[in-house]
């Protein structure tokens, strides 16, 4: 797992601001190319784990089946790097990483707690699935949330989507305590933290927008 505190302690020149818009820049990335969600997540989570010690590339190759080349991942960078330079850096990670490239992330859990969760919910299962995904997605933004576990995100999410969806109805009942683990109060803080990215976006900054853009299309439902 990522350090809670990386930045503090070692990566001392790059902040949060610049973290977002990276992730920004790989979300507008990953629709370009069409690959998987679980291809955007696992990235910043390889991202993440390889600068609390001291990546797309290969991680389109994990998920995918049919992966965008090198010299693709070139053109996006406007052809700030070579081929070689971005194989360089893909086996810098790699061996950072010593080639463990399975990760739990917060798409994971989130797939089987939504399934949980519609068995009790009073709205379509792709309106629920959709907005969880959209809030799940926004928590990858946030440095701060490097603090809980990618299955406490993920609950925290849930929780969150059928809250804005059924306002009047309690979002947790003991199914999803039993399948999630948790009980309410351990995900307060989290879905606080959820629902302000919710409600206005990365720290207001009117740059970080592909995630908002993206959930906005006619294929999401227009979130």
């Amino acid at each position: 797992m990522p350090s809670k505190n990386f930045m503090e302690k070692i990566q001392k020149d790059i902040n949060a601001s610049m973290r977002a818009m990276l992730i920004d820049w790989l979300v507008e990335v990953a629709e370009e190319y069409r690959l998987l969600p679980d291809t955007l997540f696992l990235t910043v989570n390889y991202i993440d784990r390889y600068l609390s010690g001291k990546a797309m590339n290969r991680q389109r190759k994990y998920e995918e089946i049919c992966a965008p080349k090198a010299e693709e991942f070139c053109y996006v960078t406007d052809n700030t790097y070579s081929k070689e330079q971005v194989l360089e850096m893909e086996s810098s990670v790699l061996n950072f990483l010593k080639f463990e490239m399975t990760a739990p992330t917060t798409r994971c859990f989130l797939r089987r707690f939504i399934i949980v969760a519609d068995k009790t919910c009073e709205v379509p299962l792709m309106q629920l699935e959709y907005l969880a995904d959209y809030i799940a997605e926004l928590s990858l933004l946030e440095y701060d949330m490097l603090e809980y576990t990618p299955s406490l995100v993920a609950a925290s999410a849930t929780l969150l989507a059928k809250y804005i969806l059924l306002p009047r109805k309690k979002p947790w009942n003991s199914m999803l305590r039993h399948y999630t683990g948790y009980q309410a109060p351990e995900l307060r803080e989290c879905v606080k933290g959820l629902h302000l990215l919710y409600c206005n976006g990365y720290q207001n900054l009117p740059s970080i927008t592909a995630i908002k853009e993206k959930y906005s299309q006619h294929k999401w439902l227009e979130l």
